[in-house]
């Protein structure tokens, strides 16, 4: 293990000091089993950072013998979801927008059926009746509209990427939608004048105090403390290093296209800093980014019982959302009723509990890109497991 020093200690906010080595022991098993390549987390209580460590190898190769680091740069794919949704919840507080308010009266393309009806908080809980993410349901002849917007080159990315149509009615399912948070980031693009990542970057990222965090990849200094979990990073990275990367089909489609789905990258320690400015109300060392009740409100349960998630073979579960985070509190979690969080694919996690006033960040690179529950719902009860 690898620990940077913190300014705290796990006694000083009432944290089980060998939990720590507990957190650390299921990583390296999870290592062992050839679940995840490597982990680094990220611990604080009451604002206090009292954990920022690394464990395991910094890339995939088993001759590579460099050793993650706790402030290696990762992406943290779809947490950048509660970055988009504090932006919105910035807008509702400067009067720019109504989160019942609908899509369409935005952006025109929606003001068209079947999409006439989708609001502002369909797209924040993924109740919008919008087609999933690829993979959610099993239809081979499924068309995402991610498809229909390479096909057009990018150009009316928002009428094309509407050729794919609707799953269900607004509001009658959950059903996972990274395009209805590219949506969002379109909406905060237009009422605020700014283009989306930018608007994040001035308004949260900057005035946060996260200084790894950001949607420029191809940035030499930052791929210079990336991780190496397959293959394609692998290259990605020898390119830019070597000054022969160039822009692919991808990069030109998607160029004025907000990254808002999931197009951040970070460190454990900026993410975890993150999470302490919402569990803290919306403010971090004297700087307010979001209001109190705007954390409130996006951090309340929005979906009611009849609202089911069939994603992935859940089999029609209730899930329970908020107005951006996730909120379930299940026979698995020792984190608090609540409790507000979101995952990425890759794997990490961040996990705001407002009771116990903790906040988690971490990052668990899955071998072969393979989600490993252990790696997730595992470790938050082995870190909510220390307090006292």
């Amino acid at each position: 293990m690898i620990g940077f020093k913190t300014d705290y200690k796990p006694t000083d906010v009432d944290y089980e000091e060998s939990r720590i080595g507990a957190v650390n022991r299921l990583f390296e098993d999870l290592m062992g089993r050839k679940k995840i390549i490597s982990a680094n987390y990220c611990l604080a209580r009451d604002g206090k950072i009292f954990a920022n460590n690394a464990v395991g190898k910094l890339s995939y190769r088993e001759e590579d013998t460099r050793e993650l680091q706790p402030d290696t740069i990762q992406r943290i794919a779809s947490i950048t979801k509660l970055f988009a949704a504090v932006a919105i919840w910035q807008l509702v507080e400067d009067g720019k927008l109504r989160v019942s308010q609908k899509v369409g009266e935005i952006i025109e393309e929606f003001s068209e059926k079947p999409f006439d009806e989708i609001t502002i908080a369909h797209l924040l809980s993924h109740t919008s009746g919008m087609h999933p993410d690829p993979g959610c349901f099993p239809n081979k002849y499924f068309v995402s509209p991610w498809k229909y917007i390479m096909e057009a080159k990018g150009k009316d990315w928002i009428a094309n990427s509407l050729k794919c149509g609707m799953r269900k009615a607004p509001g009658e399912e959950w059903a996972y939608s990274s395009f209805g948070f590219v949506i969002l980031g379109e909406v905060i693009s237009r009422v605020s004048g700014e283009f989306a990542n930018d608007y994040i970057t001035e308004h949260i990222i900057k005035p946060c105090g996260l200084k790894d965090t950001g949607f420029n990849f191809k940035n030499i200094d930052i791929v210079s403390r990336t991780n190496i979990p397959d293959e394609e990073r692998e290259q990605f990275v020898k390119a830019i290093q070597e000054g022969t990367y160039e822009e692919d089909e991808w990069d030109i489609a998607f160029k004025n296209i907000p990254r808002t789905g999931g197009g951040l990258f970070s460190t454990a320690a900026d993410l975890c800093r993150f999470g302490i400015m919402l569990q803290q109300n919306g403010s971090i060392d004297g700087t307010r980014i979001i209001g109190r009740k705007a954390v409130e409100k996006m951090s309340t349960l929005y979906t009611g019982p009849e609202i089911r998630d069939y994603c992935w073979g859940a089999g029609g579960v209730i899930r329970e959302y908020g107005l951006g985070p996730d909120m379930r509190c299940n026979e698995d979690s020792l984190y608090s009723k609540g409790t507000f969080f979101h995952e990425g694919a890759g794997g990490c996690g961040l996990i705001i509990d407002p009771k116990e006033r903790l906040v988690a960040a971490w990052f668990v690179p899955f071998v072969n890109d393979a989600w490993s529950p252990e790696a997730i719902n595992n470790a938050a009860a082995v870190m909510w497991s220390g307090l006292k």
